[in-house]
């Protein structure tokens, strides 16, 4: 598959900046404001900085940590700044080392500039930078909950609880006032009140699920079943599962395009995207990939939709206008969490 220059898929000035120096391109550390795609990945132990431009990781961040990692990743609005829950030394539900902090990166500087302590052993995985409330969520499973931080003061100031061992996951409405959590082992999802703080709900989906990721208009939520090749789908208003959607093998992450029409779904073993049509809840074309596709995230212009390639350490840039990869981003060991510095 050939490598397509993504300078034609982004606006003038939505990649990072690179100077001349001494005849050659050096690349210039991420400012304040400049967009970057960041990859987080657990076999090195770092961040991949990706200038979205050329497709090229530009530099890394090292989480200067041992014999933990970090899966996913967060910025906050501005894109000054990187939160990264160290989650331990193993996957989900496996005996390991549980993690207890989350790294606070200033991205100017790729400095570790400040740390969140859960006090103790809480395996933090997902964060989400909630622009509503102003409040950073990130899931603590060994306590069943999910955490809520000040990111102003860098303080816990309260947590919802989930009900549910393994709340991997977190999917939150637009408008902040409900979170969804993937419980894995105990194969269910748990619906939130942020507000309130506490359990709404609790939904049966499998043995084991795996993900979870919100519609456009907040009327599905969407999470994939690790015990058949299928796709739940959740009607949000009356909590229980609406459909399923039958996938071309065991799906994980998943992601809404940004005009609302379709669906993307990592197929893992296959090494493929499916492509969902929310209006008939098919799927209507597969995309190949890299092995182990984990993690997608759509660029907020829509154009390109990024899938972290776990066993090769790639990232496939999907082309959402013609559904075919652009290019293929070298990243790192084990590439997995995406998130994007706007």
């Amino acid at each position: 598959m050939g490598k397509v220059n993504l300078l034609r898929l982004v606006p003038i000035g939505v990649c990072l900046g690179c100077f001349a120096m001494g005849g050659g391109v050096q690349a210039r550390a991420a400012a304040v404001g400049q967009p970057a795609l960041l990859v987080v990945n657990q076999g090195d132990v770092d961040v991949s900085i990706v200038d979205a431009g050329t497709a090229r990781q530009i530099a890394t961040i090292p989480e200067n940590v041992t014999g933990v990692h970090a899966h996913e990743a967060a910025t906050s609005p501005d894109g000054r700044t990187l939160y990264l829950p160290i989650y331990g030394s193993v996957g989900v539900g496996k005996p390991g080392v549980d993690g207890h902090e989350m790294l606070v990166v200033d991205l100017a500087t790729r400095k570790i500039t400040g740390r969140v302590d859960f006090g103790h052993g809480v395996r933090p995985h997902f964060p989400i930078y909630d622009k509503t409330s102003g409040m950073l969520y990130v899931t603590t499973e060994l306590d069943k909950t999910v955490s809520v931080i000040d990111p102003k003061t860098l303080k816990i100031v309260g947590a919802v609880p989930t009900g549910q061992e393994q709340s991997h996951m977190l999917a939150l409405s637009h408008d902040g006032k409900r979170g969804y959590t993937a419980n894995v082992g105990p194969g269910t999802v748990s619906v939130l009140d942020m507000v309130g703080r506490k359990t709404v709900a609790v939904i049966p989906i499998s043995g084991n699920t795996q993900r979870i990721s919100i519609s456009k208009d907040d009327k599905l939520v969407f999470t994939s079943d690790q015990t058949k090749p299928r796709l739940a789908v959740i009607d949000t208003a009356t909590n229980k599962v609406k459909t399923w959607v039958a996938l071309p093998g065991t799906g994980y992450g998943t992601a809404s395009t940004k005009d609302g029409r379709s669906l993307l779904v990592a197929i893992p073993a296959t090494g493929q995207v499916a492509v969902v049509d929310l209006a008939t809840l098919k799927v209507v074309r597969t995309i190949a990939v890299p092995s182990a596709p984990q993690e997608i995230l759509v660029r907020p212009d829509g154009k390109v939709a990024y899938v972290s390639c776990n066993k090769s350490g790639k990232v496939a840039a999907i082309d959402v206008a013609s559904w075919k990869v652009a290019s293929l981003i070298d990243a790192g060991k084990l590439a997995d969490g995406l998130a994007w510095a706007q």
